[in-house]
């Protein structure tokens, strides 16, 4: 079923000096955000979900998930929605606006995309796939706790699962494991090479784990002085950024990967709490910080070693930290705020920052 929020005032005011195209208020700290097509879907902490045009920032369909909000993933074609919370997870459908919520009483932490016909939601210690009109197509087996993440591989023929103690990779329709990259430790975030080429693991330990998934090689990366709860790989699958660090770590995963190298760090920020790379093969890759500042890279230039200075920054000024941020398309990067500003920054050059 289907209940209305109340809808989020929008500015569409253009900033000349920081690009800023609209900004949009919502009632809720923020937590995730999706952007495909025409749409941005924001997700507040307290369950209410936006669903806002892209190009204006108003509000075109809101409904909240009973028990709040961790997660929220717009299908590739932007005709269906999945989030999920702590109490369960919820599905939309923009061809008549209809929100189905489901309260399994299981923590939901991830929703991912194969397709625009099926998405995969952590709940609890398994992971459900689903049409995208919730029927349940298959579901894996238990894990040994609760899923903490999830990616697509083969291009939506795989689905890896992370869970205490290992990632277990499962084919279509299957529920026990055709692959499992073990480490004793507690995953918090899950990131897959674009090539299927590498499975990396950010960890509580403050580890990175990764293995090539041709033959389970494998390879910690320790020593980061925080928790690893970050990870995101650019679209050439050449370049992995990660937090656990006051710096950004971009490690180079081209040749035979980053074993025995030392990755660039991008200093510009106390607390890192938001990566994303704007897609397609430029390395300019977009961070956000604690003190509300939202950084752009060009994070793989330099050197090996080198620390990075950003090529240029918006807001800050003590303003509220990111919450998260997302690229719609490759000239439009999105940025919400925990005070629930969400601005969209438009950067007019593939090759500029």
């Amino acid at each position: 079923m289907s209940s209305k929020a109340p809808t989020a005032a929008a500015d569409t005011a253009v900033d000349a000096d920081s690009g800023t195209v609209w900004e949009t208020v919502v009632d809720d700290a923020p937590v995730a955000l999706s952007a495909q097509g025409d749409l941005v879907a924001v997700a507040g902490a307290d369950g209410t979900l936006w669903i806002l045009d892209v190009a204006t920032g108003t509000t075109t369909e809101s409904f909240e998930l009973p028990g709040g909000l961790l997660d929220v993933a717009l299908a590739p074609d932007a005709r269906h929605l999945a989030a999920t919370g702590p109490a369960g997870y919820a599905l939309w459908r923009r061809m008549d606006g209809r929100a189905t919520t489901v309260e399994t009483g299981s923590w939901s932490s991830a929703a991912r995309w194969a397709d625009g016909e099926r998405v995969a939601v952590a709940c609890g210690r398994r992971a459900l796939v689903l049409t995208a009109d919730g029927e349940e197509l298959w579901q894996t087996e238990p894990a040994a706790s609760t899923v903490t993440d999830l990616a697509w591989m083969r291009g939506g023929r795989r689905l890896a699962v992370a869970a205490y103690g290992a990632v277990r990779c499962h084919e279509r329709h299957q529920a026990a494991p055709v692959a499992t990259y073990p480490y004793i430790g507690s995953h918090l975030a899950l990131a897959v090479a674009p090539t299927d080429r590498w499975i990396c693991s950010g960890n509580q330990d403050a580890s990175i784990h990764i293995w090539r998934t041709r033959d389970a090689d494998e390879l910690t990366m320790s020593g980061y002085p925080e928790k690893v709860s970050r990870l995101a790989f650019d679209d050439t699958g050449f370049w992995l950024a990660a937090d656990g660090a006051p710096d950004v770590t971009v490690w180079d995963f081209s040749g035979k990967g980053p074993a025995g190298t030392a990755p660039r760090s991008l200093r510009g920020h106390e607390t890192i709490t938001a990566l994303a790379w704007r897609p397609g093969p430029t390395g300019h890759l977009a961070s956000g910080g604690d003190d509300g500042t939202v950084a752009l890279w060009r994070a793989t230039s330099g050197r090996p070693e080198g620390r990075l200075r950003p090529a240029r920054t918006l807001n800050g000024d003590g303003e509220t930290a990111v919450a998260a941020l997302a690229w719609a398309g490759p000239h439009l990067l999105i940025a919400a705020h925990r005070d629930g500003r969400v601005q969209a920054h438009h950067l007019p050059s593939r090759t500029t920052l």
